[in-house]
């Protein structure tokens, strides 16, 4: 869908259950957006077809697979979400704590907000971070969004730090 310099970037699908399954029990993924008790590959093709498929068939977009242009290895997620409590779809994104700090979230982040913009008229986003989660927050900034405030969201587990583009 999407190529970087050195990425790749597409919609996930249920033959990516094994990436999922790594991803969202990765310890960055559980401590700074939570536990979705995904412990099997089937528990991870659910996962895929109720939230992410779900999502691509509901608002046209949803989270995509990050990958390294070179071997295809899977890094991370990233991709917009509508999530009840916010009137704007949400940046979201998660990396494998072996790829943090290399500078791919922001160059995927860059690469998906402009098509975002282009193919889908997506305008202003929102993001939110646990509050303790400083290396996003700085991300989002570095991003041109700005801190607005703490949010409850209702199917949110705790309060969340809200940013907003712009």
């Amino acid at each position: 869908m999407l190529e970087t310099e050195r990425l790749t970037i597409r919609r996930i699908g249920l033959d990516d259950a094994g990436f999922m399954l790594a991803s969202v029990n990765d310890p960055g993924f559980i401590s700074n957006i939570g536990d979705r008790g995904v412990r099997t590959i089937e528990d991870a093709e659910t996962y895929i077809r109720e939230r992410v498929l779900a999502s691509y068939a509901a608002n046209g977009f949803g989270m995509f697979r990050v990958a390294l242009k070179d071997g295809d290895e899977g890094v991370g997620t990233i991709g917009f979400v509508r999530r009840d409590g916010l009137d704007k779809p949400d940046l979201g994104f998660a990396f494998l704590e072996a790829h943090v700090g290399k500078g791919y979230a922001y160059e995927a982040a860059t690469a998906l907000m402009a098509w975002g913009r282009a193919t889908l008229g997506i305008g202003p986003l929102l993001a939110i971070t646990a509050p303790a989660n400083a290396a996003s927050a700085g991300l989002l900034v570095k991003l041109g969004f700005r801190e607005t405030g703490r949010i409850m969201l209702p199917t949110h587990g705790g309060e969340s730090r809200l940013f907003a583009e712009g």
